[in-house]
Formats: C-alpha cells, sequence, structure tokens
C-alpha cells in the first residue's frame, strides 16, 4: 500500500521544544539526572479555589457539551478580565474561548490565510508561529529583534519586512523566548507603521502578561492604538498566570467577523473547550491577584539568580529578561570549540544537545526560535535545580578546549 500525506506537514520539524523535553525524559529513564528547563511550565500547582471551582462545577452537572465559542459564564469573565487588565471592550460575539492559546493562532490564520501569503514574525519567536502559518501555505517573514535593544521590536524594522503579500503581523510581548516588554512608546510606533497597511490583521498573543518585573508594563496594542482594535486578535489564557497549562483554556478577543469564522473552523475540529476546565478559568479570572503576585515574585526572585549566575560564566552573555520566565543566554563565544566529551561545537543546537548528553541539562537552542547563538532555559523550576543547572553549565562551559 503506497502511504502519502498533506503536502501542508512536508518539510514541518517537530517542535524543537517537543524534541529536547523527549530526549530528556529519555535520559532519565536511564537513570540520569537530568534537570529539564526546556518546557515553558509553570512549576505551581493550580490554585486550590481553581480546582474546587472545577470538582463543584461537575458536581452540579455541567459535564454536557458546551457553546463551541466558549460557556456564557466565561465568556463574560474574560470580558471583566479585558476591561479590568487592558482597558478592551469586547461584547460576547467577539469572544471565543479554544482549547489553549495555540488552537486561536491555528484557527486565525486558517480563518485568513492562503497560499502566497505573507506572516511577519518578530525573531526570536515562538515556535508555532511560523509552523501554524507554514501549513496553511502561507510564508514566515522574519523580523529581528536584537539583543542590543532588549529584543523589543524597533518600528523600522518591521516597515521594512511589510510587503502588499503581508496578512498577519504577530506581536508576543512579553515575549517567548526572551521575556522582552515593548514599552508604550515602542507600541505606538509599531501602530504608526501599521497604519499604513490596513489590510493586515495583527495577532497580540499576550499569555505572559501578569509576568512582568522590575516596574515593566505589558501593554495591548488595541489599547495604545484603538483605531486597530477592529483588526486585531488579543490572546491569552489561563496557563501561564494561574498555572493551567493542563486545563487548555485559552481566549481571544477581535472582531466579531473574524471571531464568527474562527468560530465555524473549531466547530468542524474540536468543538467547545471541556466544560469543567472552562468553570476553572472562571474562577482563575475572577480570583484574588494575589496568589499571581507572589508567583511573579518567585520568578522575579529566579531568574535575576539565573541571569547573574550565567553572566558570571566566561563566554556567555544574558540580556535581563522584563517578563515570562525565561532566561536566553547568548553563546557565540562557546562556537568552534570541543567539549569535555569531544564534541565540537558548530552551532547551538550542537551546544544544547552536547550539554544535555554531558551534563544532563535539557535547554532548546535559540535556532529553533529563529535566533541564533542562543538558549532558551525556563525558569520555572525550583530554585534548587536552578541553582544546579547553572553549576553544570558553567561546568560544560569552563570544560571546552
Amino acid at each position: 500500500m503506497s502511504r502519502t500525506f498533506a503536502q501542508c506537514l512536508q518539510g514541518l520539524p517537530a517542535p524543537a521544544t517537543i524534541e529536547m523535553a523527549a530526549r530528556a525524559r529519555a535520559l532519565r529513564g536511564e537513570g540520569k539526572s537530568v534537570i529539564s528547563l526546556a518546557l515553558g511550565e509553570p512549576d505551581f500547582a493550580t490554585p486550590p479555589a481553581v480546582v474546587e471551582a472545577a470538582y463543584q462545577a461537575a458536581r452540579d452537572g455541567q459535564t454536557k457539551y458546551p457553546p463551541i465559542d466558549g460557556t456564557p459564564a466565561l465568556k463574560t469573565a474574560i470580558a471583566r478580565k479585558f476591561a479590568r487588565d487592558n482597558a478592551l471592550d469586547y461584547a460576547p460575539s467577539e469572544i471565543m474561548v479554544s482549547n489553549g492559546g495555540k488552537q486561536v493562532i491555528f484557527n486565525a490564520f486558517m480563518a485568513t490565510l492562503n497560499p502566497g501569503d505573507e506572516v511577519v514574525v518578530p525573531a526570536p519567536y515562538w515556535v508555532s508561529y511560523p509552523l501554524i502559518a507554514r501549513m496553511f501555505g502561507a510564508k514566515p517573514v522574519y523580523v529581528p529583534c536584537r539583543e542590543e535593544d532588549g529584543f523589543r521590536l524597533r518600528a523600522d524594522t518591521l516597515a521594512a519586512a511589510l510587503t502588499p503579500a503581508t496578512r498577519w503581523v504577530v506581536l508576543n510581548f512579553p515575549s517567548n523566548p526572551t521575556g522582552a516588554v515593548c514599552t508604550i512608546e515602542d507600541m505606538q510606533a509599531i501602530a504608526d507603521v501599521l497604519r499604513a497597511y490596513p489590510d493586515v490583521w495583527i495577532l497580540s498573543d499576550e499569555i505572559y502578561e501578569h509576568l512582568v518585573f522590575d516596574g515593566a508594563q505589558a501593554v495591548s496594542i488595541a489599547a495604545v492604538a484603538p483605531d486597530l482594535k477592529a483588526r486585531t486578535i488579543t490572546l491569552n489564557g489561563v496557563s501561564k498566570a494561574y498555572a493551567m497549562t493542563g486545563w487548555r483554556v485559552g481566549f481571544a478577543g477581535g472582531p466579531a467577523d473574524l471571531i464568527a469564522a474562527m468560530r465555524t473552523v473549531q466547530g468542524n475540529a474540536t468543538s467547545g473547550v471541556c466544560s469543567i476546565a472552562q468553570a476553572a478559568a472562571v474562577a482563575a479570572l475572577d480570583g484574588p491577584p494575589d496568589l499571581v503576585d507572589e508567583m511573579v515574585a518567585v520568578y522575579s526572585r529566579r531568574r535575576r539568580s539565573v541571569v547573574e549566575a550565567l553572566r558570571a560564566v566566561p563566554g556567555l552573555t544574558c540580556a535581563m529578561p522584563e517578563g515570562a520566565f525565561y532566561a536566553y543566554p547568548g553563546v557565540a563565544a562557546c562556537l568552534g570549540r570541543r567539549t569535555a566529551g569531544g564534541t565540537v561545537l558548530d552551532t547551538d543546537h550542537d551546544f544544547a544537545m552536547a550539554l544535555l548528553e554531558e551534563e544532563f541539562v535539557a535547554t532548546v537552542p535559540g535556532s529553533a526560535f529563529g535566533s541564533s547563538p542562543y538558549l532558551r532555559l525556563s525558569c520555572a523550576t525550583s530554585d534548587e535545580d536552578l541553582r544546579e543547572a547553572c553549576a553544570r553549565i558553567a561546568r560544560f562551559v569552563g570544560g571546552l578546549r
């Protein structure tokens, strides 16, 4: 039997985050003492009140098929959240709930992209933006964000990337993988550029908005530039701020016609999100902010200690992230050298793989995020593991010849 698969899947690599995490699990299965900093997942437990809300929803019989675009209770809570946190007003018809933030992106791109369209993505980028765009025949166009600029998006480099074929511009600030946060002035300049391209959609991924440090403030482009709101999808979810990755609840606000098209996509794919998880999300969004504040304080302390430890290693650079829970050290000075185990490091992928195989620390190479030579390290793990991981990295780099 001859087996053929869809052309849209040809050449699509598995996300490097998943690849590195799988190798780490395999080594751990062999009895190795692996510290995995590869996945962006909070190490906190879901707040007890959120779990209790899910339990009570199940006890109350909220176990039937939910509406495709979200339960009325959750959509109302999302509307309150957007008004409270982002100064954005969305009607129920302008809100939808999806199976994680990734499905929001999938729905939006599938509803709008045609072969040959271009999707502009600032780099470094979260791995799924270009992969999903490519699934629909679109071409990712990358805009470099430089370490010396704090990895923030500059308006002039964005303007240079836009063409008549541009269909979407992706904004992800606070950023995965760098933790960069664009200021209000940055967003105003970006908005000025986008006004010259009225047919371009804007995807503002704000999943890390509450995880900001040292006085930084996450801003929504739809609030900074209200005239762009009618072509902006504001994406968020409960995974990061509320330690609810496994509950799979993402959501978006956007223009009613685009939300309706995205609802059609979702209705023919997964239908609605687990009703019990939606009840939990209501409790998270309406809950007291102090639980999030406590997690932010821990993340802030961890990322500072990790960055300071990495900066102390000769050959590594590391910008201080203003948001999210990652560090993004540069390893350029380490390339062209040989590890204690005999591996020649030609790329950051070589560095990440050798670090995992020789010192059992799992990271993700910057090449996976479109920016080399760097590594992404998640700080969302215990202080003890982070200290040990940094010591192993220092030993690894110190053994290069």
